[in-house]
């Protein structure tokens, strides 16, 4: 089998891990629909992690809410050509390994998640609440933790990826003066 073919299946089982997590994002939206919204609060770990439903229409951390509808159908259209350039990257990037194909498929899962509701709602739902004393993280939901992840892995490469490169150029300058010394 030849490595494209190859490298195509990889992409695409990464693919399908998105498809996966976007369902597991649109079904639990879907459960704090019918259980949250009416201002019940599940504490599954008192004093750190409970659920309660909210309904976001801006930008992660609760960002540009007095969008109205331009501001609804302006932030689908950038998550419609985040998904397009995602997409395209995962298929495109040659070399690509399974962190940032892993990356990919998060931002992926997230950004259709989001754009889902967006597009079909208005808003999007939230419902995941963290906290840690007396701080409370912004509401999220599984879509958001996809992208933070997804984002957070695509830095993380860049980072090794820099050092790696910083290392073979290293590399390269110390083979050159050696042998520019005998």
């Amino acid at each position: 089998m030849s490595a494209r073919v190859l490298s195509l299946g990889w992409r695409a089982a990464y693919l399908g891990a998105a498809a996966l997590l976007y369902l597991v994002d649109q079904m639990t939206k879907a459960w704090a629909v019918r259980r949250l919204r009416l201002g019940e609060t599940v504490r599954v770990v008192e004093g750190f992690l409970h659920f309660g439903y909210a309904e976001n229409t801006g930008i992660a951390f609760g960002q540009l809410q007095e969008g109205g509808q331009f501001g609804r159908w302006m932030l689908a259209a950038l998550a419609a050509l985040a998904t397009v350039g995602v997409l395209v990257y995962l298929f495109r990037a040659s070399g690509a390994g399974d962190r940032v194909l892993g990356a990919c498929a998060l931002l992926l899962a997230g950004i259709a998640g989001n754009l889902t509701d967006r597009v079909r709602l208005g808003y999007v739902i939230d419902f995941i609440e963290l906290h840690l004393g007396s701080f409370q993280w912004p509401t999220f939901n599984v879509a958001d933790a996809a992208i933070c992840v997804g984002a957070a892995l695509l830095a993380l490469d860049l980072i090794l990826e820099g050092r790696q490169e910083s290392r073979r150029q290293k590399a390269e300058g110390s083979k050159q003066a050696e042998g520019g010394t005998h």
